[in-house]
């Protein structure tokens, strides 16, 4: 637990006094009692801006080797990720997603605040793009509310592939909870869960004020790259990749 002391007593503070955060909406997030926090994703400074607006603990799921790697460099970053709010995920599931929802559950049963970016990973651009179903099926199972948070700002502060770039004011919201359950017991229906998390992501992107996309984060990164790459071919004088052109017109038809 050194990190977290480190975060709120020290890094916290200084946090504070250099970036000076601003928070709406506090008054959405429960004084006691499991809620999902589920937020869009600019950078990897997220994690750090949005705890730090709240006098509640937020836990998120991390790669499990991130907490059994061996050696002293092992003990440390257990250390720091198990201090920093973050729990392995149980792989005793059949997949990392089954493994991350039975962390979670876990989680709001014990009455604690969760963590989740739903889009799966960071913005590479700054645009808000599809969530993921996970959210919609922890909801559902867990039978937590959902607050959706729009963090704007960390994108500046440490933009991507970098560690650092400008100093600014970083803006937290909290969304009003969104209870779905109306929806109870229909888990399992893909549709309902669809709907759920497109609700959620709405509602993410009316506080965000980000562009939203239709399509997985991930995807479009790697579409995203794949045109860089044809775009240095080009410049030296090469021949651009068929297979981006057939990703487009799949995507098309």
């Amino acid at each position: 637990m050194l990190y977290w002391f480190l975060k709120r007593i020290a890094l916290g503070p200084l946090l504070r006094v250099v970036f000076r955060p601003e928070v709406s909406g506090l008054e959405n997030v429960p004084s006691e009692g499991p809620a999902i926090l589920a937020s869009n994703h600019l950078s990897y400074a997220d994690w750090l801006f949005m705890p730090l607006t709240l006098p509640r603990r937020v836990t998120f799921v991390a790669k499990a080797e991130y907490f059994n790697s061996p050696g002293i460099k092992g003990w440390f970053q257990k250390q720091f990720f198990s201090g920093s709010g973050q729990v392995p995920i149980d792989r005793s599931g059949a997949n990392a997603a089954e493994g991350a929802l039975k962390s979670a559950k876990r989680i709001l049963a014990q009455g604690d605040l969760f963590g989740i970016y739903p889009e799966g990973t960071r913005s590479h651009d700054g645009r808000l793009y599809r969530g993921k179903t996970g959210v919609a099926r922890l909801a559902l199972e867990s039978g937590a509310p959902v607050i959706p948070v729009a963090v704007v700002g960390t994108d500046v502060v440490a933009p991507p592939g970098k560690k650092f770039g400008t100093i600014t004011r970083p803006l937290v919201r909290f969304g009003k909870p969104l209870d779905f359950s109306r929806y109870e017991g229909m888990e399992n229906d893909r549709y309902i869960l669809r709907s759920i998390t497109d609700e959620i992501m709405y509602e993410i992107m009316r506080l965000s004020g980000q562009e939203y996309v239709d399509m997985y984060a991930v995807r479009a990164k790697e579409e995203s790259r794949k045109a860089s790459d044809d775009t240095r071919r080009l410049e030296r004088g090469g021949a651009p990749d068929p297979s981006v052109d057939r990703d487009r017109s799949k995507k098309a038809s």
